[in-house]
């Protein structure tokens, strides 16, 4: 199966070890980290969603008009707008970059964060509404004539959309979660389940419970899975755990200065959502898993989304990253910790072995399914 690599767009410099010395939107650089992408290999980059942050959509309308092949990723939270809106918004960027659009619906995992833009709702009430908003969003996109809806979260009459998504029947649904409301939801609903970067064990069992959620739903065929890390790359593995200590202690130094608040809730608090409360758990567990896989940066942060590292040469990297693939990951998110240059070395360095990795999986499979085929061909030829 193809391979795919989703990076960051972000629209300012800063991250967990640097302080952003750009303003919040940058055209200049939110326009070059995404060329830097497009021209090094990668798939698509995902402009993320905070409360307080730039609007996600339309810093993805102008980098779609800016480029030409890049995929974008674009999160939403149902909570921000309603679904008759939002899937015009979403069929109006289709039409801009072209077809080249995948949405990323967030739940919220913080009571916190969702209260900073009016959401009261609980957990499970949001994991509710999110399943209807999507469900809602989807029947916009493929229904051209009017129809009513009346749902737990969502009233309207006699709705019809006078633009439609380029793609047919739809643009890709993303989604992510790690609580059983999660699974469900996304088992239920996305074409792309995303989860953060654990041990190869415990992502191995994820994905079957999302590969048992789809089933349960009805579903024929399970969401594509991505998994996202943080590469920490060197050109030997000595400088490549130097490298990976000074990050740890270079966000342990913001940190220490009150730098680092969390983005989804209160400074200090414990994390609500599951994801974050495994990372915490498998960093307490242990310090380095599997071939690469390396927790205190995850420890750092207090679990803050995508944060477990992967330590090593380039080589060393993109042979875990296959062990992910050999699991089912078919779509790898990559970000480091100097947005620019990270996303190059990875795309120079990374991206091509991986590549090349997946070809030869892939031929040795096609080659053992056509030597299978005229096995089968020449027993029923005897018989």
């Amino acid at each position: 199966m193809p391979v795919e690599f989703l990076g960051i767009a972000a629209t300012g410099d800063g991250s967990e070890t640097t302080a952003r010395s750009t303003a919040a939107f940058d055209r200049d650089y939110t326009l070059r980290l995404a060329r830097a992408h497009e021209e090094h290999g990668w798939d698509r980059v995902l402009f993320a969603y905070g409360s307080g942050s730039p609007d996600p959509a339309p810093a993805a309308a102008f980098l779609a008009a800016k480029l030409d092949t890049l995929q974008i990723l674009l999160a939403h939270r149902p909570n921000v707008s309603s679904p008759t809106f939002a899937a015009r918004t979403f069929a109006t960027l289709d039409q801009i970059s072209q077809g080249r659009l995948t949405v990323h619906f967030i739940t919220g995992g913080n009571d916190h964060e969702q209260q900073r833009e009016g959401d009261f709702l609980t957990k499970d009430q949001r994991y509710d509404r999110t399943r209807e908003y999507i469900q809602v969003v989807k029947k916009i996109w493929t229904s051209h004539q009017p129809f009513d809806h009346e749902g737990e979260y969502y009233r309207f009459n006699d709705f019809v959309a006078d633009v439609f998504p380029v793609q047919q029947p739809r643009p890709g649904v993303s989604f992510g979660g790690s609580s059983e409301a999660a699974y469900a939801a996304g088992g239920a609903e996305a074409d792309i389940y995303c989860l953060w970067g654990e041990p190869l064990a415990e992502t191995e069992a994820q994905i079957e419970r999302v590969r048992q959620s789809a089933a349960a739903a009805g579903r024929g065929r399970a969401p594509r899975i991505q998994v996202a890390f943080r590469p920490i790359i060197a050109p030997t593995e000595e400088l490549a755990w130097q490298k990976a200590h000074r990050t740890v202690e270079l966000i342990n130094a913001r940190k220490a200065r009150g730098e680092l608040v969390r983005r989804r809730g209160a400074a200090g608090a414990a994390p609500e959502n599951a994801g974050s409360q495994r990372l915490i758990a498998i960093a307490e567990a242990g310090e380095r898993y599997d071939r690469a896989l390396w927790t205190p940066t995850a420890a750092a942060t207090g679990g803050a989304g995508n944060s477990n590292a992967l330590v090593g040469t380039p080589e060393t990297v993109a042979q875990a990253l296959l062990d992910y693939y050999d699991l089912g990951v078919d779509i790898l998110s990559a970000r480091g910790y100097h947005l620019l240059d990270d996303a190059i070395d990875f795309g120079r360095y990374v991206i091509p072995i991986v590549r090349e990795e997946v070809a030869k999986r892939d031929a040795e499979k096609a080659r053992k399914a056509a030597a299978e085929r005229d096995r089968q061909q020449l027993i029923a030829v005897q018989a």
